[in-house]
């Protein structure tokens, strides 16, 4: 099997690291060729806070990874997402030299670098720039000025932050195992990639994450990235509360959770009752089941309310903005028993569990079409999406290449100075400067 023919998701969670190996087979769907999971220890709510132990839990995760599908690991495409990110809604212009020359790639270049020079707080560092809808001199709602002829070329952007020194621990990380760092993707993007189909995302769509640390948001319209937030709570809060409500250790409550949760206490009957046994030979403890879905019920209400602030935020009350296909659930935290009717409760919007099965081979794993490795399936596609997209270009120059070979010298200079068409994302070169740093710090 060639090398580049493989990609690998690495996911560094809260409460677990996941490292995905796939490929794209003959119908173009990913098959999965082998998974490694571990117990994440030196992560807090999304950011690294033990490197050590960070890196031997990756370590665990790709060994077991190779040993399931025969292949060594060296490029990974990891996932950032965290406390430390936030996103804001940004509009900017430029007036053009000459609007008798037609709007290229270099104008929308310079534009969105002029939004990179926006002041940040201090050690944060612009992750995502993206352009939603462009006008072109006071012409409203283009999605693609190329090729048309203005003064005054303006946008509105989304524009995602994080603090910088986490994502170079990220970074560090990587390295520290071994590994190569092929590219950085934001997480929420990464499961919305693995769970939403494309016309969700043309009619409207939220897309709620819950993790073990955070909960992440992304909002879809018209088929664009409109809004994106992290909240710092995630399963793992809920557990906490179990275990403190209840008074039993925190792997008690974790398995009462999976176990017997319900984020709707009126599903259990007063008699329903669950004995646990007690620790170093003292009495077993008798919890409720309604006691235990109250607990769940109040932390899932307060996790959920503030992702309908943040949906609100981007205006889903007004006409204009609703978001048609409502609200889809993923991440480990999805599979809470009741947690869709709760959701629909507070919110009124449709809603519906994601699985990454829509991109997966047919004859995939079960356990693998679980929500709880939606962002590892997305990290897994970009990666075989930015290798696709490293095939065109070379190709693309070797292209040139022989053109310029079968050409008169003048016109061949005209070809090789030919601007490329590709435009290179901004976490492409997010991930460029994060190498050179590392490279750097050696």
């Amino acid at each position: 099997m060639e090398k580049h023919n493989i990609s690998v998701g690495l996911d560094i969670g809260t409460t677990k690291i996941v490292a995905m190996i796939g490929r794209k087979n003959e119908y173009g769907k990913v098959e999965i060729l082998g998974v490694g999971k571990s117990k994440s220890l030196g992560v807090h709510r999304g950011v690294v806070n033990n490197i050590t132990q960070t890196i031997q839990s990756i370590q665990q995760a790709v060994q077991e990874a190779e040993a399931a599908a025969s292949e060594k690991i060296e490029d990974v495409t990891v996932g950032i997402a965290g406390q430390h990110i936030r996103s804001l809604q940004h509009s900017d212009y430029i007036t053009r030299a000459n609007s008798e020359l037609v709007i290229d790639e270099t104008d929308i270049d310079r534009l969105i670098n002029q939004v990179h020079k926006l002041v940040m707080l201090p050690g944060e560092e612009i992750i995502h720039v993206l352009p939603q809808e462009f006008k072109v001199d006071g012409q409203a709602e283009i999605k693609e000025p190329i090729g048309m002829y203005g003064g005054r070329l303006e946008a509105n952007f989304h524009v995602v932050v994080g603090q910088v020194s986490s994502i170079r621990n990220i970074g560090r990380c990587v390295k520290s195992s071994g590994l190569e760092l092929e590219g950085i993707t934001l997480e929420p993007l990464a499961s919305a990639n693995a769970v939403l189909s494309q016309e969700e995302k043309e009619a409207g769509v939220a897309l709620i994450d819950i993790g073990g640390g955070t909960t992440d948001l992304a909002v879809f319209k018209d088929g664009i990235i409109r809004h994106t937030a992290v909240i710092p709570f995630g399963g793992n809060v809920i557990t906490e509360d179990i275990k403190e409500g209840c008074s039993i250790i925190e792997k008690q409550a974790e398995l009462l959770k999976i176990k017997f949760g319900s984020a709707w206490p009126g599903e259990n009957k007063d008699n329903e009752i669950v004995s646990i046994p007690g620790l170093r030979g003292r009495e077993p403890k008798e919890i409720t089941l309604k006691n235990l879905s109250k607990i769940i019920h109040a932390r899932v209400v307060e996790i959920i309310e503030q992702v309908y602030v943040e949906i609100k935020n981007y205006g889903h009350e007004e006409q204009k903005k609703k978001l048609i296909a409502g609200i889809v659930l993923t991440g480990g935290g999805s599979q809470l028993k009741h947690l869709k009717q709760l959701v629909e409760y507070i919110t009124g919007m449709d809603t519906r569990i994601g699985y990454p099965n829509e991109h997966l081979a047919g004859d995939s794993d079960e356990d693998i079409a679980s929500p709880l490795f939606a962002t590892a399936v997305g990290l897994v596609m970009d990666g075989l999406k930015r290798q696709d997209r490293k095939k065109a270009e070379e190709i693309e120059e070797i292209e040139i290449e022989n053109a310029a070979e079968e050409t008169t010298e003048p016109e061949a200079e005209q070809i090789i100075e030919e601007p490329k068409k590709e435009r290179r994302s901004f976490l492409d070169k997010l991930t460029e400067r994060v190498k050179e740093f590392l490279d750097n710090a050696e």
